[in-house]
């Protein structure tokens, strides 16, 4: 356990501390080693939970793409920006997005004299006036959309999508996740003697599925959706893993890291050649298999190597607690916790509730986790389990403990009442 008083006492020796943050996409709870791959190898991103704190019971903001990188980015609870990003933004939704007037992670880092970067999936809209640039980023190079092939970087409907700041990149020769890594390599470099905020949303895992070295494997409408697991799907990742290397490596060597707060996680459950593990169904559902995520935590010096921590957390408590080791002071109050007093040690962990909600015509979910139990209301049907004990939601204990489910019920009903958009 480290001390209030050492970690205190840490913080104030030399600069506030460089952060990076790593966000996967689709990637499956069982696709990387240190969560249980056996397929798959992930050195680098097993180097973060080998010197940090891996998270047992983190959880997405949402079950697809969009809400959860909105709780990212505002550390609040996506339904409070409208219903247009509770769920994926397609290329129809057009004037749809996170509007610039909502104060976000980068702008509060910036304002606070950190330069900050984006390099990846930003899908928070398509439109100039949604740009990460007006959102606090100083710089930004990634795609706008849901997805892009990994050589031509056009979507599925042959629309060009990849920026460097608010213009179009020129044509960008390569592997997407490659370029990333490049890019992000060059603004660590330059940024070596300042605080930074480095965001690394990658495109991968998510389809086209597309290894590294196949610049003859650019997809079409037919072929967008096509590979298989240990084909496309493993190189994907592990490729994406070694750019996290190239990261770590260029902290190690600009002696950067032990003053990095480093945090890696997922934006919602996997789909398709995803491995959720022991968990219930996939990305798009509020079971655990759609919400249940990775989630690795490294700071040297400030919380414990090794570690398995079960605070239950998500994406938004990411954002709480990057502001709070920053010594940013949120404009807007965060739904997240700060999590380094119980990561550290210097304080137990937390019981809260957490929630989530699918709004869409052909799907209505509700959830809510609590201590041990989680209820589900899935439809017009209504489900309650003990996570403690049955993690893959198998046994349904709704008409078990009728008194449970109640109070978990009434927790929901009062939290959709006290967002701004219902």
């Amino acid at each position: 356990m480290i001390s209030r008083r050492a970690f205190l006492a840490s913080l104030q020796l030399g600069r506030r501390p460089n952060v990076v943050v790593f966000l996967s996409d689709d990637m499956g709870w069982a696709d990387i080693s240190c969560y249980g791959a056996k397929d798959i190898k992930t050195p680098n991103i097993d180097r973060l939970a080998r010197e940090g704190v891996k998270l047992s019971d983190c959880y997405s903001n949402g079950p697809v793409c969009t809400p959860t990188r909105c709780g990212l980015m505002t550390g609040r609870y996506q339904q409070r920006y409208g219903r247009g990003l509770e769920w994926a933004l397609l290329p129809t939704n057009v004037n749809v997005g996170l509007d610039p007037k909502h104060a976000t992670l980068p702008r509060l880092l910036k304002n606070s004299g950190y330069k900050t970067a984006i390099f990846g999936k930003w899908h928070l809209g398509r439109e100039t006036q949604f740009s990460p640039i007006h959102h606090g980023f100083d710089e930004y190079y990634g795609l706008t959309g849901g997805n892009v092939d990994m050589y031509s970087k056009e979507d599925r409907f042959k629309n060009y999508d990849f920026y460097d700041g608010l213009e179009k990149a020129a044509t960008a020769p390569g592997y997407l996740t490659e370029l990333l890594a490049g890019r992000a390599e060059k603004f660590i470099t330059a940024n070596k003697a300042n605080p930074f905020f480095l965001y690394m949303p990658f495109n991968a895992v998510h389809w086209p599925f597309q290894g590294p070295g196949r610049p003859e494997s650019v997809r079409d409408m037919k072929s967008w959706y096509d590979g298989t697991r240990l084909g496309e799907y493993k190189p994907m990742l592990e490729a994406m893993d070694a750019a996290v290397g190239r990261v770590l490596n260029t902290l190690d060597t600009l002696g950067l890291a032990q003053n990095t707060l480093v945090i890696f996680t997922n934006d919602n459950g996997g789909e398709r050649l995803s491995d959720n593990g022991p968990f219930r169904h996939h990305k798009a559902t509020l079971w655990e298999g759609g919400i249940r995520v990775p989630g690795l935590v490294r700071w040297p010096g400030k919380v414990p190597r090794g570690k398995t921590n079960a605070q239950v957390c998500m994406s938004m408590d990411f954002t709480a607690t990057i502001a709070a080791a920053c010594g940013a002071k949120a404009v807007d109050p965060f739904d997240g916790i700060d999590l380094l007093p119980v990561l550290s040690g210097r304080s137990g962990v937390q019981e809260r509730d957490l929630f989530w909600r699918i709004n869409q015509p052909n799907q209505r979910m509700r959830a809510v986790r609590s201590g041990k139990w989680k209820y589900i209301l899935d439809g017009g049907i209504h489900n309650m389990y003990d996570l403690s004990n049955d993690p893959g939601e198998t046994r349904d204990l709704y008409y078990v403990h009728p008194d449970v489910a109640e109070r978990l019920k009434k927790k929901l009903e009062d939290w959709e009442k006290s967002l701004a958009n219902v």
